[in-house]
């Protein structure tokens, strides 16, 4: 098979869906197969994606835009290359395709946050999402989500037929691992001014991340006198001022780290140095920074709601969306109970070795196989 992947959709600080991006690119050109892949990104996301000179893939390096002029090149100018590139399926990474696309196609689709909680999202990429993933639904030969839980609300949100939509689940990157480099461990510390104790989260600032959440329990475990601090990492997104805003209106500015965005070399390290990992999100699509602190041996809280119970199990802390009080207790209990944190700090690992690129990566190709199977 000729497959094409555009991966023009990645941004220069990946998160959840960048890091998806690069590491199916990696996997998938490096599998033993005998299949031709051609890959479209832009100049940036290529040195992202940094594939090895041995690895056979051809690469169509795009002009680089905004996500805004993005999505309108890739309806419009987009078909023609693909066409040219002479591609007998073309992989979309990132929820959207070209309507007028002159080959077969498979379309990912991360989430369906656009139509569940359409009020988490600017007016702008409400509309137009919503639009692009209907038409994207109907004109795919199949699609692919990232967990069975994005898998059932596509089908219920948008009438797909089951045997259209696949689950493939996400992997976890081998440098997310328990580290006991100390010298290494201690730079980075010193790096983003680190305390001892802390309480991290990992993701985007943004409302569906329902950061709030975790502040206000946070201004409870300082009232209930926990000795530790917040740090949030992450590149600060829409509507972020409201976050900055509960942190000082709640008195707790001195205990709360802001980092901002944290490469990946140094990621591990950061989630190394943390007593609890807390994801309070409304709604996931997969969850990565959960998977990865599960890696890395840090005991995590996140929500029991849509695809976390599916990549927790029984390694972490479920608790129910938007109820503080049981959001506050499971922090305290993994702060306070050495014996809960050593076993959620044995589960993780062995839970999150179960999620691998790899699989990732066989089970997509096995959907392109299917796909030009029955044309």
């Amino acid at each position: 098979m000729i497959i094409g992947i555009d991966a023009s959709a990645l941004p220069p600080q990946p998160v959840g869906a960048g890091n998806y991006i690069i590491h199916l690119v990696r996997v998938l050109t490096a599998l033993k197969s005998e299949d031709e892949f051609t890959v479209f990104a832009q100049s940036g996301g290529r040195e992202l994606i940094a594939l090895s000179e041995e690895t056979a893939c051809r690469w169509v390096i795009v002009p680089d835009m905004k996500p805004a002029v993005r999505l309108v090149w890739e309806q419009t100018l987009f078909p023609r290359l693909v066409s040219q590139s002479g591609v007998e399926l073309l992989h979309s990474l990132h929820y959207t395709r070209p309507i007028g696309l002159p080959c077969a196609s498979v379309v990912t689709f991360h989430d369906m946050t656009f139509f569940l909680y359409p009020g988490l999202h600017t007016r702008a990429k409400r509309i137009f999402f919503q639009l692009a993933m209907q038409i994207s639904a109907r004109r795919a030969d199949a699609l692919i989500a990232d967990s069975e839980s994005t898998r059932q609300d596509a089908i219920r949100l948008l009438g797909i037929p089951p045997q259209k939509i696949y689950t493939a689940l996400l992997g976890v990157d081998e440098a997310y691992r328990p580290i006991s480099d100390q010298r290494a461990l201690e730079a980075v510390r010193l790096k983003y001014n680190l305390p001892p104790d802390f309480i991290l989260y990992v993701g985007l600032v943004e409302p569906r991340k329902n950061l709030p959440l975790l502040i206000r329990a946070f201004r409870k475990l300082i009232d209930l006198k926990t000795e530790t601090r917040l740090v949030i990492a992450g590149r600060l997104g829409w509507m972020y001022t409201q976050v900055v805003q509960l942190i000082e209106t709640l008195g707790v500015k001195d205990k709360v780290s802001l980092i901002g965005y944290v490469p990946t070399q140094d990621l591990p390290l950061v989630y190394n140095l943390a007593s609890v990992f807390v994801y309070p999100t409304l709604y996931e699509g997969f969850g990565l920074p959960v998977l990865e602190a599960m890696a890395c041996g840090v005991p995590v809280v996140t929500t029991e709601i849509s695809s976390l119970p599916e990549i927790v199990d029984d390694a972490g802390i479920l608790v129910p969306a938007n109820d503080e009080a049981a959001l506050t207790l499971a922090i305290q209990s993994v702060l306070t109970d050495r014996a809960l944190s050593r076993r959620l700090a044995i589960l993780g690992p062995e839970r999150a070795s179960q999620f691998t690129w790899e699989r990732t990566a066989q089970q997509t190709l096995q959907v392109y196989r299917n796909v030009l199977r029955a044309d």
